[in-house]
């Protein structure tokens, strides 16, 4: 299970989100949305993106995290209750965001897309201070040494998005019939599209004088994994794991004995300790975007920050 679980607070105002999602549901044709369209709720922005790709103009999207904000730490407003209540359909990832799976066990049974049941999460049980040979990294400090936790982050892997959208479009299809055919084709162009990433990462890491990527939270396994490099993390899969003074020094020894230039940070997590680290091992730091959120007012997607993540690891480890 993934760290820091949250409860969502205030139960009276759940109730009263719910009622208000009753009245609105009446107003509602069988799409879900007022207006005609397949009504959406997506619980972090990589399905949000990949829900409009595939839903077009069909679909009314909304995503249940504010750009600039932490999916993790998400708590869900009356209103966005509401909106789960009112959905036809809810794209998450169980375990993910506590609040969102106990909105979803509540408000939306039977309407939900499950992303792990299309792939399966990797698991991993490495010890506290091992680091990452593959998807789940190690777990964070104050973890049980044994446990196995479960890497969310999927989508980091364009083969394993591809077959989630194909699966996705399935799912539009059986909830507004009338435009499956539309879905499916959409989810083609969309598949061709990450197909096209995968091999440019695939060619872009081929030769390289590294295979070591230091990043802040363990967030690139399954990146690490496709591509055969290997992921050092500073914090477990919950981004904000304070690591120990024995964890950091075993980080900068390992960064000098590999050789890295840089080490990854990211836009929504604090970079002092990252910076620390390069400091003691003589290295640059860099963003390195797991795109679990955009950034307030970015005009970049998803396949853009891909492309732009390739470009930072291949300077990062010296690809030819």
């Amino acid at each position: 299970m993934f760290k820091r679980p949250l409860a969502v607070k205030r139960p009276l105002a759940l109730l009263a989100a719910a009622a208000l999602a009753t009245g609105a549901l009446a107003a509602c044709d069988s799409s879900g949305s007022a207006d005609g369209k397949l009504s959406v709720v997506a619980a972090a922005y990589p399905f949000e993106w990949l829900s409009r790709q595939i839903g077009g103009d069909q679909v009314k999207v909304t995503n249940l995290v504010k750009p600039g904000a932490e999916p993790h730490d998400l708590e869900l407003t009356p209103k966005l209750v509401a909106a789960v209540s009112e959905a036809k359909l809810v794209v998450y990832l169980p375990g993910f965001q506590p609040a969102v799976d106990s909105a979803v066990s509540q408000h939306a049974v039977g309407r939900t897309f499950d992303v792990a049941g299309v792939e399966p999460l990797a698991e991993s049980s490495a010890a506290e201070h091992d680091h990452d040979h593959g998807p789940g990294a190690s777990p964070g400090i104050g973890e049980d040494k044994d446990k196995k936790a479960k890497d969310p982050h999927v989508w980091l892997d364009p083969v394993r998005f591809a077959k989630i959208g194909d699966q996705l479009a399935e799912r539009f299809g059986q909830a507004d019939p009338g435009h499956a055919a539309e879905y499916k084709s959409r989810a083609a162009t969309v598949r061709a599209e990450l197909e096209k990433l995968d091999k440019e990462y695939a060619e872009g890491l081929k030769t390289c004088q590294r295979k070591e990527l230091v990043t802040s939270h363990a967030a690139f396994g399954y990146l690490t994994t496709r591509y055969k490099l290997e992921q050092i993390s500073i914090a477990g899969l919950s981004p904000d794991q304070e690591p120990s003074a024995q964890k950091i020094a075993e980080i900068v020894a390992e960064a000098k004995e590999h050789g890295a230039t840089i080490i990854f940070t990211e836009a929504l997590v604090s970079p002092a300790i990252a910076k620390t680290i390069a400091s003691e091992a003589g290295a640059k730091t860099e963003v390195l975007d797991p795109i679990e959120s955009l950034p307030e007012g970015s005009s970049e997607d998803y396949a853009k920050i891909m492309r732009a993540n390739l470009g930072k690891i291949r300077a990062a480890l010296g690809c030819s």
